[in-house]
């Protein structure tokens, strides 16, 4: 069977993704590497902005612009760490926790109408298969 190269179906399923996603995180206020934080958040605290920038791929002098925005809009909070006052301890608040929770609905509901006509074996496969393959 002739097809195109991962790459070539990765990337173009990527862009609608995207270009599915920045509605949903505009209406939100919140940006592609924002959503990214909180997402990276929402599962626990962070020990370090370093720690946070590693497990999203980001470097950290870019991200700190982000942490500080998401800051001051009352979406996360950077305390010191008790064990060690120089490390900040990076969470979600919970109007954090609540505009991730809002956002990731809306982005999982049109994941959803994407991936509707599929069948629903082939839809989980997929999902199983991108999450094996994510690691």
């Amino acid at each position: 069977m002739e097809r195109d190269d991962l790459g070539a179906m990765v990337s173009r399923v990527g862009r609608r993704l995207l270009a599915m996603e920045q509605p949903i995180l505009a209406r939100h206020g919140v940006s592609m590497w924002a959503y990214i934080v909180l997402n990276a958040l929402a599962s626990g605290p962070m020990r370090t902005q370093a720690a946070l920038a590693a497990s999203i791929g980001a470097d950290k002098t870019r991200l700190i612009p982000v942490l500080d925005d998401l800051q001051q809009r009352g979406l996360i909070e950077r305390e010191p760490d008790p064990a060690d006052r120089r490390v900040r301890l990076l969470g979600l608040t919970d109007i954090g926790h609540a505009r991730h929770g809002a956002v990731q609905a809306e982005i999982r509901a049109a994941e959803d109408v994407m991936l509707r006509d599929l069948p629903a074996d082939d839809r989980e496969a997929f999902l199983r298969t991108l999450a094996a393959l994510d690691h």
